[in-house]
């Protein structure tokens, strides 16, 4: 199995870096996961702006050549693995700047003239470890659990990604978020992953 960690945080000493770290390490402990990479945003200084006009339109976004990269390791990856925290109920605006630039027509999806398009990554696996100051249960009851339908629903299984794992922990502010015990339950997860 070939893994793509997408890392999404501005912070090298924050909390979701911190389970980046745990991710590789299950990983590279797991004898099923045989490659990793990481992409780490903020890092890379990839630009989230989605610019449309006269020289770049929608439909050729699936062409851009300095988008070429990021095409090779999506297709590349067999699990995709997203960190990142929830802000405002929702992942960081430069992962969804991400996620509008990679996931277009004609790479992640094809219309064929039916309510549904034609997914173009099927056979792929995601997990989503997402962290939140809020309490848990938050994103489920204040928010009727926006958080999973915009990532499972609107985005993987639309290009064909049926198999989607979410590990949201909340109140990871508080010194009571019993972060050790997460940390260890994502390390756990990635040591003994199975495709």
């Amino acid at each position: 199995m070939k893994t793509l960690i997408i890392y999404t945080h501005p912070n090298h000493k924050s909390l979701s870096y911190s389970f980046l770290q745990k991710v590789i390490q299950g990983s590279k402990e797991n004898p099923q996961i045989k490659d990793i990479k990481v992409l780490d945003l903020y890092e890379e200084g990839f630009d989230p702006v989605l610019v449309f006009n006269e020289n770049k339109r929608r439909r050729d976004m699936h062409r851009d050549p300095k988008l070429e990269k990021y095409r090779e390791q999506l297709l590349w990856a067999d699990q995709l693995v997203f960190v990142y925290p929830i802000w405002w109920g929702r992942p960081p605006a430069m992962l969804m700047g991400y996620i509008d630039q990679m996931f277009s027509s004609n790479f992640a999806y094809r219309e064929v003239g039916k309510m549904l398009p034609v997914g173009l990554l099927k056979g792929k696996s995601v997990v989503c470890i997402s962290s939140m100051k809020g309490p848990t249960l938050y994103p489920l009851y204040w928010l009727n659990n926006s958080h999973k339908v915009l990532m499972r629903k609107a985005l993987f299984n639309y290009v064909g990604i049926k198999k989607v794992k979410f590990f949201e922990f909340g109140n990871m502010e508080s010194p009571k978020g019993k972060h050790d015990k997460k940390l260890d339950q994502i390390y756990s997860y990635f040591k003994s992953l199975s495709h």
